[in-house]
């Protein structure tokens, strides 16, 4: 895994639940199918209102029409990031966009545990509210090994909190590549 991350920056508000991560109508594809799977990346974020709260670049749509992957590597967000439905396909979505790293006030459990668990993407908290202070294309980077991200746009840096205990399960790439490399599981 990548200590740095570079990337530009989408910025959401507070409360992005899964229903706007990846909407329902969109859960009918296969997941193991690469050609269907990349049906989740192209809907990523499809359930977002198209001008959330007057933020900064709220309008900006995550992928552009006919692609599955998006020009953004990083989510600014608020709080409780990934409420509602415990669906595991809403990371899985993300990820498959392109999409690398949600930096966020918080997270609802389910999506963060989801995140880790299968190595989607790196869900990160920050010390204080970022969707005010970065903008939708900013060029971010992320540097896992002090726990910042600087805004290369205006060379702002922020800190994030640690990522703990889940850290070897991010690099490992999920909880059974890092359960298979301490010998938990054959």
């Amino acid at each position: 895994m990548e200590k740095i991350i570079t990337g530009k920056a989408y910025v959401l508000g507070n409360n992005v639940d899964t229903d706007q991560i990846i909407p329902a109508e969109h859960l009918v594809y296969s997941l193991n199918d690469d050609m269907e799977s990349r049906k989740y990346g192209q809907y990523a974020f499809s359930g977002v209102p198209a001008l959330q709260s007057g933020l900064p670049g709220g309008g900006c749509p995550f992928i552009k029409d006919g692609q599955w992957q998006s020009e953004y590597k990083i989510v600014i967000a608020g709080a409780n990031f990934g409420c509602g439905s415990s669906r595991e396909h809403a990371p899985f979505a993300l990820q498959k966009a392109g999409l690398q790293v949600v930096i966020a006030e918080s997270f609802a459990r389910i999506f963060y545990r989801n995140a880790v668990d299968g190595g989607f993407l790196v869900p990160y908290e920050c010390k204080q509210s970022l969707f005010n202070e970065i903008k939708t294309g900013d060029q971010l980077e992320l540097n896992m090994t002090k726990n910042t991200v600087c805004n290369l746009s205006d060379n702002a840096v922020y800190a994030l909190k640690e990522l703990g205990d889940v850290l070897p399960i991010i690099e490992a790439g999920g909880i059974f590549k890092y359960a298979r490399s301490v010998g938990m599981i054959a």
